[in-house]
Protein backbone atom coordinates (compact mmCIF):
# COMPACT_ATOMS: atom_id res chain seq x y z
CA UNK A 1 0.00 0.00 0.00
CA UNK A 2 1.14 3.31 -1.10
CA UNK A 3 0.18 6.66 -0.21
CA UNK A 4 1.87 10.13 -0.82
CA UNK A 5 1.11 14.02 -0.19
CA UNK A 6 2.92 16.93 -1.09
CA UNK A 7 5.53 16.21 2.08
CA UNK A 8 5.48 12.35 2.14
CA UNK A 9 5.65 9.37 1.42
CA UNK A 10 3.87 6.41 2.92
CA UNK A 11 4.41 2.86 2.07
CA UNK A 12 3.57 -0.87 3.91
CA UNK A 13 6.09 -3.62 3.42
CA UNK A 14 4.70 -7.19 3.61
CA UNK A 15 7.95 -9.04 4.54
CA UNK A 16 9.97 -7.12 6.74
CA UNK A 17 13.00 -9.47 6.28
CA UNK A 18 14.96 -6.37 4.78
CA UNK A 19 13.55 -3.37 6.38
CA UNK A 20 16.63 -2.47 7.97
CA UNK A 21 18.38 -2.21 4.67
CA UNK A 22 15.48 -0.34 3.38
CA UNK A 23 15.40 2.41 6.05
CA UNK A 24 18.80 3.01 5.83
CA UNK A 25 18.80 3.38 2.33
CA UNK A 26 15.73 5.83 2.48
CA UNK A 27 17.70 7.70 5.53
CA UNK A 28 19.48 10.46 3.72
CA UNK A 29 15.69 11.44 1.33
CA UNK A 30 14.49 12.95 4.55
CA UNK A 31 13.01 11.98 7.98
CA UNK A 32 11.60 7.92 8.24
CA UNK A 33 9.33 6.05 10.94
CA UNK A 34 8.90 2.89 11.08
CA UNK A 35 5.63 1.68 12.34
CA UNK A 36 5.01 -1.99 13.25
CA UNK A 37 2.07 -4.16 13.85
CA UNK A 38 -0.34 -2.72 11.33
CA UNK A 39 -3.39 -4.18 9.18
CA UNK A 40 -4.64 -3.36 6.05
CA UNK A 41 -8.38 -3.24 5.94
CA UNK A 42 -9.75 -3.05 2.50
CA UNK A 43 -13.09 -2.65 1.22
CA UNK A 44 -14.43 -3.60 -2.10
CA UNK A 45 -17.45 -2.99 -3.75
CA UNK A 46 -18.68 -1.97 -7.63
CA UNK A 47 -17.53 1.59 -8.33
CA UNK A 48 -17.07 2.33 -4.41
CA UNK A 49 -15.12 5.38 -5.03
CA UNK A 50 -17.55 6.91 -7.10
CA UNK A 51 -20.30 6.57 -4.65
CA UNK A 52 -19.87 9.50 -2.00
CA UNK A 53 -22.98 7.99 0.51
CA UNK A 54 -21.26 5.08 0.52
CA UNK A 55 -17.95 6.64 1.09
CA UNK A 56 -19.35 8.68 3.85
CA UNK A 57 -20.61 5.93 5.31
CA UNK A 58 -17.45 3.89 5.48
CA UNK A 59 -15.55 6.83 6.97
CA UNK A 60 -18.43 7.37 9.52
CA UNK A 61 -18.40 3.81 10.37
CA UNK A 62 -14.19 4.16 11.46
CA UNK A 63 -14.82 7.50 13.35
CA UNK A 64 -14.23 5.77 16.56
CA UNK A 65 -10.66 3.78 15.19
CA UNK A 66 -7.65 5.52 14.77
CA UNK A 67 -6.76 5.24 10.93
CA UNK A 68 -3.00 5.60 9.93
CA UNK A 69 -3.44 5.25 6.33
CA UNK A 70 -5.91 5.52 4.10
CA UNK A 71 -5.14 4.69 -0.38
CA UNK A 72 -7.86 5.26 -2.77
CA UNK A 73 -7.91 6.40 -6.52
CA UNK A 74 -5.84 3.54 -7.78
CA UNK A 75 -8.74 1.80 -8.29
CA UNK A 76 -12.69 2.37 -8.53
CA UNK A 77 -13.29 -0.47 -7.27
CA UNK A 78 -11.42 -0.47 -3.24
CA UNK A 79 -10.45 1.89 -0.70
CA UNK A 80 -8.12 0.17 1.83
CA UNK A 81 -7.02 1.50 5.27
CA UNK A 82 -4.28 0.74 7.72
CA UNK A 83 -4.87 -0.06 11.09
CA UNK A 84 -2.87 -1.04 14.54
CA UNK A 85 -3.07 -4.73 14.12
CA UNK A 86 -4.57 -4.88 17.70
CA UNK A 87 -7.88 -2.71 16.30
CA UNK A 88 -8.59 -5.01 13.27
CA UNK A 89 -11.60 -7.00 14.75
CA UNK A 90 -13.05 -3.33 15.70
CA UNK A 91 -12.64 -2.27 12.58
CA UNK A 92 -13.96 -5.17 10.69
CA UNK A 93 -17.00 -5.10 13.35
CA UNK A 94 -17.57 -0.98 13.17
CA UNK A 95 -17.16 -1.47 8.97
CA UNK A 96 -19.87 -4.38 9.40
CA UNK A 97 -22.24 -2.29 11.17
CA UNK A 98 -21.97 1.10 9.21
CA UNK A 99 -21.82 -0.44 5.72
CA UNK A 100 -24.11 -3.13 5.96
CA UNK A 101 -26.02 -2.69 9.17
CA UNK A 102 -24.44 -5.96 10.87
CA UNK A 103 -23.50 -6.13 14.62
Amino acid sequence: MITTSEVAVSVTIDNTQYLDEIAKELQPLGELEVINQQTIVSVVGNKLTQNSNLMMRLFDSLNNIPVNMVSYGGSLHNVSILVQTSLKNDTLKALNKGLFGMD
